[in-house]
């Protein structure tokens, strides 16, 4: 038995936005094929089997990402999860999310993601100046067609939460952010430092510096302590987990434990990665339509990914911040930038105000 979390592409790279930002599109950019389409049923009936076949019993989590996973169109889905629905015949249980720019939402999906609890993450980068990044192919702010997704979740009682793409825009306005996201009845909130293009070491508003991460972590941290002693807690997703590896648990969000865990990223011809950002020609595993899932996890490729994050820097073994620090997160982002002084700046400001979360 074997619980399993798997992300799919089921639209590839195709999106009907253009953010300036977009990480995926720059992993894309990076291999020979720019898109693979929008999966086929036969490709996603082998991957529900194989899934069921290697989980055992055990749970999966199935996570659709893109480029915009809703670009595949509702009938995929509904296949999808009729399918599902007819390989689990052990009755393992069944997780379905699905992150979203949230602009194709109508009456039809709300109601198909409440009937199948559909957790939804819904991509929104603040108020309207803050989304400022987030626009169509005319390059209009998709914010007003945003927060129309949002609301349509609430009404049809759809579970969801944000994702904010961090930018150094994002960071300065901060109190501002927060404030419009307290003010909108959003709960849960996730934070991501936006990436640069691999290689690229451009300076702009888009990208932090360490120096506008450190003011942003302690600024948002002070408010995310100050809503929580008030009892109007507001979920931050790296708070959050930083509270729960201070008091010795470990970490949920997949690169604070300091290392890479096994990941399962399915693209839309079938291909297997080992992560989201590393969805490359380099890193491919197989093909689920050819190749065993298991094999695929268990081959000398996956475990090298895994082992190359397990190699700490000397300078993390002597801080007294690795415990909870873990050496910086994600490898990703620390290819973007390395934040080191800003969790430094942070933890040495910070630390003494996680004692309010104390369990007893």
């Amino acid at each position: 038995m074997k619980n399993l979390s798997i992300m799919i592409k089921p639209a590839s790279s195709i999106c009907n936005l253009r953010c300036k930002y977009c990480f995926y599109c720059d992993v894309a950019e990076n291999r020979e094929v720019f898109s693979y389409g929008v999966m086929s049923e036969d490709t996603a009936e082998n991957l529900i089997k194989s899934a069921f076949e290697a989980a055992d019993g055990g749970s999966i989590a199935f996570a659709f990402q893109g480029g915009e996973p809703l670009c595949a169109g509702l009938c995929y889905f509904r296949f999808f999860v009729d399918t599902v629905k007819k390989y689990n015949t052990k009755n393992s249980p069944v997780y379905f999310s699905l992150q979203t720019n949230g602009t194709l939402i109508d009456n039809d999906w709300a109601r198909f993601f409440f009937d199948n609890r559909f957790l939804i993450g819904l991509s929104l980068d603040g108020d309207i100046d803050g989304n400022r990044f987030r626009v169509d192919a005319n390059g209009n702010n998709a914010y007003y067609k945003i927060t129309q997704a949002a609301n349509k979740l609430k009404r049809y009682g759809v579970e969801f939460n944000i994702l904010t793409v961090l930018t150094g825009y994002c960071a300065d306005n901060i109190e501002r952010i927060y404030k419009h996201f307290r003010s909108q009845g959003y709960g849960y909130i996730q934070f991501i430092p936006c990436l640069r293009p691999v290689g690229d070491k451009t300076e702009s508003e888009l990208y932090m510096t360490s120096d506008q991460y450190a003011e942003f972590l302690i600024r948002a941290f002070n408010l995310y302590v100050k809503d929580f002693v008030r009892g109007k807690y507001l979920s931050i997703r790296q708070f959050d987990n930083w509270v729960r590896m201070y008091h010795g648990e470990k970490a949920e969000q997949c690169g604070l434990n300091g290392h890479c865990t096994h990941q399962i990223v399915v693209e839309g011809n079938g291909n297997i990665y080992p992560c989201d950002f590393f969805c490359t020609d380099e890193w491919l595993l197989g093909n689920i339509n050819n190749d065993s899932l298991n094999d695929m996890l268990e081959s000398k490729k996956a475990r090298l990914f895994i082992e190359e994050s397990l190699q700490v820097r000397d300078e993390c073994k002597t801080c007294r911040f690795y415990k909870i620090c873990r050496g910086g997160g994600c490898k990703r982002e620390k290819m973007s930038e390395d934040y080191c002084k800003a969790y430094k700046q942070f933890f040495a400001s910070c630390l003494p105000l996680f004692r309010v979360f104390s369990k007893g």
